[in-house]
């Protein structure tokens, strides 16, 4: 078969094989809609025949699928006789399961499944009178352990695996594997998007074999052969795609900028009161170096919390400076915008007055551009940007707008580079007469393989020192609901920092106005794992928080609110008078959570730390210790000492060391979170590739990848990657991948 007719044959739609019930059902809750689609569809595990589910291990409000021998079933009436309800039990050994019927889905139930029968059942784990169950649950019974048909049947059925499919509402995991065995047939049709070499000289099945045995293995071995290829398949894949756009980036001119000797940066570097660390230094020269060459930079500069990436970033933009161009900072909102530019001009002193009376001799002039600014303050900022009189903007989206003319952008930093959609970054860079270069900043520090896959198309610099004169941080879980006492000692040492001369945060989960219920929870608090214990009150709220601290514990002491929904003048004065010492206690959303520096805050109190994700804790933390004093983290919880969210926060208080809280946050979330919500083509494309896990494939497969493409970049001599790479990178997912 040619390969176009092959890749025909897997674009079949759904509904041609299984018909358009289940097509449907299949499209609107799986995504999965051709033939190919649900080839990869694997299983998500396999029951084996003879070793049952643990049944003690269910989680409650969850979608399961189970094995397991009915143990009793018994009818009860009630209503007089006229209601009638079923109540099987099953057990696996480990622990017993209640399944409820009611009403007419009584009597077949009850027919098919009788005492020491053995079926799957799927069904949402509830709770009923304290007990875990399933109501109406789907089932499929299995054969009875083939005693009639001797021995080597009977061991041979109990060693096969059952593959259970990742399921939902109406399509349950064997109707989803009677799907698959509908088109398995096909399975010799798949394009093999692996170099013939690459597969031999690793020793793969090939891509048929390989889909056979995960769906249908005759045993362990099998699905482990299975899940070697196809894992490479998909790191390879997209590291294919990463190395092709890194490659094409190369090929882009741009403007080489030199910083002049004795200029602009010399003078800034000449003021610094501190001397940078070595790891400031080594990323420095890294920027430089891809800053004086004729092809746009694209890099990512990734590190631990204050390790002084701002530092880095801004030596960065008066080197373009230097060298006659612009540079303009992205930062995801109108704080984190207000703050840079505080922290900017200050750090620059004169130098950031140029054109002004008192400028220095080698100033620029440093302007701020966000959405709320008023009209004259806008107008002013945008002359500046397109005579070139700014050398730096920092802004927020409103960069971004057609408005907005540079004279000469010659590099773009992204502050946070995960908050930006792949349009804006695209705006921006259209702004530049030729491309130009891209450094982008990320909060926390990510782990290797994930910047590998999430930022592939960059060069990754990593800063893991801290500056000196950076004091430790002490962290502590403060068990509220077990020791109350813990809390108001909590309070205590608020009290006791500031009448030491010192100033707290007190963060909150919520605001707590009338808005609040419309209010979007954080990405990372949602892909949180859940307590169900969490859930039992609203989380602590920000207004409310702030009246109790003021009226109790804190009397006496400046506290003042700071969230998101204040008018932006409001927020600037609130953040310039506790800058200024001018308050002791900040009770705020995550707003502070990037960039703020007050060095005189040594204290630190979030409340229903729990509702928070570990990175963001880490960030949140990262606000404190940052002057001389040693700072104080106090994480509340009512969570039971047992409970995962409490193991989280132990890890957090554990640790200062923000590569490994990465890596426990990571393993903890489903791939496609790791990946991110922009990165949806990457999401929708690894099926059992673990970006944490399989550090070793991914950085095997970016080696390959690398090249392949340096010596085929059209990759005309691999006909069947190029279909695949024209599969993960159809439309919807092709600016995945466009970061630089």
């Amino acid at each position: 078969m040619d390969r176009v007719s092959a890749l025909l044959a897997l674009d079949e739609p759904l509904k041609t094989s299984l018909g358009p019930a289940t097509a449907k059902v299949m499209a609107e809750s799986l995504g999965l809609r051709t033939v190919g689609d649900l080839l990869h569809h694997y299983p998500r595990r396999y029951e084996e025949r003879g070793q049952l589910t643990r049944l003690a291990e269910l989680p409650l409000d969850e979608h399961v699928t189970v094995v397991a021998q009915v143990a009793d079933a018994r009818v009860h009436t009630f209503n007089g006789g006229r209601g009638q309800r079923l109540e099987i039990t099953i057990t696996d050994g480990s622990g017993r399961l209640q399944l409820v019927f009611f009403g007419r889905g009584v009597h077949k139930p009850h027919k098919d499944l009788p005492p020491g029968s053995r079926a799957m059942f799927a069904g949402k784990v509830s709770m009923f009178n304290r007990k875990l169950q399933l109501a109406h649950p789907s089932y499929e019974r299995l054969p009875s352990d083939g005693t009639d048909s001797g021995e080597g049947a009977v061991s041979a059925f109990a060693g096969k695996l059952i593959p259970i499919y990742p399921a939902c509402k109406g399509l349950e995991s064997w109707k989803i594997a009677k799907a698959v065995d509908a088109v398995l047939p096909r399975v010799h049709e798949a394009l093999d998007p692996l170099p013939p070499a690459l597969r031999e000289g690793r020793g793969f099945v090939s891509l048929p074999e390989a889909l056979l045995k995960i769906h249908r293995p005759a045993g362990k071995a099998d699905v482990e052969e299975a899940r070697a290829r196809l894992k490479w398949d998909e790191a390879f894949v997209l590291q294919v795609a990463l190395a092709r756009r890194r490659h094409a980036d190369a090929q882009l001119p741009a403007v080489a900028r030199r910083p002049t000797p004795d200029g602009l940066l010399s003078a800034f570097d000449a003021r610094l009161p501190f001397t940078l660390t070595d790891g400031q230094r080594k990323v420095s020269a890294e920027i430089f170096g891809d800053l004086a060459t004729e092809h746009p930079m694209h890099r990512l500069l990734q590190g631990e919390v204050g390790s002084g990436k701002t530092m880095v970033a801004l030596r960065a933009m008066l080197a373009v400076v230097d060298a006659g161009g612009q540079a303009a900072m992205l930062a995801p909102t109108e704080v984190l915008a207000q703050q840079h530019h505080r922290s900017i001009a200050e750090m620059m002193g004169d130098l950031a007055e140029g054109g002004m009376l008192g400028g220095a001799e080698h100033a620029t002039k440093v302007v701020l551009l966000t959405g709320s600014m008023g009209a004259a303050a806008r107008r002013h900022a945008l002359l500046d940007l397109a005579t070139g009189e700014a050398g730096i903007v920092i802004g927020t989206h409103a960069l971004i707008e057609d408005k907005v003319q540079f004279h000469d952008l010659g590099l773009v930093v992204v502050d946070e580079q995960h908050r930006f959609g792949v349009e804006q970054r695209d705006a921006l860079r259209g702004k530049g007469k030729q491309p130009p270069h891209l450094l982008v900043m990320t909060a926390t520090p990510i782990p290797r393989t994930v910047a590998m896959t999430v930022f592939g198309d960059l060069e990754t610099s990593v800063l893991d020192q801290l500056p000196a004169g950076r004091s430790p941080i002490a962290s502590h879980v403060v068990p509220a609901a077990d020791k109350p006492h813990f809390l108001a000692r909590a309070w205590e040492r608020v009290r006791e920092e500031v009448e030491g001369g010192h100033q707290a945060y007190v963060v909150c989960p919520r605001i707590g106005d009338a808005v609040d219920e419309s209010q979007p929870q954080s990405a990372e608090a949602r892909r949180k794992p859940a307590d169900d214990e969490a859930e039992k009150r609203p989380p602590l709220a920000v207004l409310d928080m702030a009246e109790q601290l003021a009226g109790g514990p804190l009397s006496g002491l400046r506290v003042e609110v700071l969230h998101g929904r204040m008018a932006p003048d409001d927020k600037d004065g609130v953040m310039r008078r506790f800058a200024a010492g001018e308050l002791d206690v900040l009770v705020a959303t995550t707003v502070i959570e990037v960039g703020v520096n007050v060095p005189n805050a040594t204290a630190m109190v979030i409340m229903d730390a729990d509702r928070f994700g570990v990175s963001q804790l880490h960030q949140l933390r990262g606000r404190v210790g940052r002057g001389s004093a040693p700072g104080l983290c106090l994480l509340v919880t009512e969570m039971p000492e047992a409970s995962p969210a409490r193991a989280r926060l132990g890890a957090v208080a554990a640790t200062l060391d923000g590569f490994e809280l990465s890596r426990i946050d990571l393993e903890q979330r489903r791939e496609g979170d790791v990946l991110g919500q922009a990165q949806s083509g990457a999401r929708s494309s690894l099926r059992v590739l673990a970006v944490i896990e399989d550090e070793e494939v991914i950085a095997a497969a970016r080696e390959e990848a690398v090249a392949v493409v340096a010596a085929d970049p059209d990759l005309e001599r691999f006909p069947e990657l190029r279909t695949a790479l024209d599969a993960l990178l159809d439309a919807d997912r092709e600016q995945y991948l466009d970061k630089g």
